[in-house]
């Protein structure tokens, strides 16, 4: 994550978020998709959670990624890498678009929301990846906790760090990654590709 710094105000714009903090963003989360939805949530909470969310630390301008499982599987899952929107900001469009805008499932139901655990990860800045060989390519990654981003041209795509619980191997991780792009899966071994990684804060509610 990027260093802290002496100032105050500094500090607040650079650090990472501890756990309780983590957990007021999956509720932000929670509650926005609940409202979308019209499900009716307790007032004093929410207001108790507007009051929380004011300080300093969740103006952080961050890419932020909300993933839905429901009882396991995927139920949606969108995110920024970068933005110029607030961590705060970031969490509400992107729960209201896991939910209800992910083209690979349908609109989330209120049935369901009952059922879905939801996931927020707040990201570093992606940073290129120098290489000169696959080989070192894979010498370099560091499973379960590199997100990678590849690109090539118009195609890009990312995986965050939690998909190594899936593809452990790097060279399936990459080679998955680059079919996700619409790449050929042995694309990361040619030259023109660009990988960058990054690191994630990850807030559960099963966590």
């Amino acid at each position: 994550m990027d260093q802290i710094r002496e100032n105050g105000r500094d500090k607040e714009n650079s650090r990472d978020y501890s756990e309780e903090e983590g957990r007021l963003l999956v509720r932000l989360a929670r509650f926005t998709i609940a409202e979308k939805l019209g499900v009716h949530s307790d007032k004093d909470e929410r207001s108790e959670l507007k009051k929380r969310l004011k300080q300093a630390v969740f103006a952080q301008k961050r890419g932020v990624f909300v993933t839905l499982h429901l009882e396991g599987p995927l139920r949606g899952c969108i995110g920024s890498l970068e933005s110029d929107e607030t961590v705060r900001s970031g969490v509400v469009e992107n729960a209201l678009n896991a939910a209800f805008r992910d083209p690979r499932f349908s609109p989330l139901t209120p049935e369901e929301l009952e059922r879905v655990d939801i996931e927020v990860s707040v990201l570093s800045t992606p940073e290129p990846l120098d290489h000169a060989t696959p080989e070192e390519l894979i010498s370099k990654l560091e499973p379960g906790r590199d997100g990678v981003i590849i690109s090539k041209g118009a195609a890009k795509a990312t995986f965050l760090p939690q998909v190594w619980d899936q593809l452990s191997k790097a060279s399936l991780f990459l080679s998955q990654l680059c079919l996700k792009a619409g790449l050929s899966s042995d694309a990361w071994k040619t030259e023109g590709v660009e990988v960058m990684t990054y690191r994630v804060q990850c807030f559960s509610e099963t966590s």
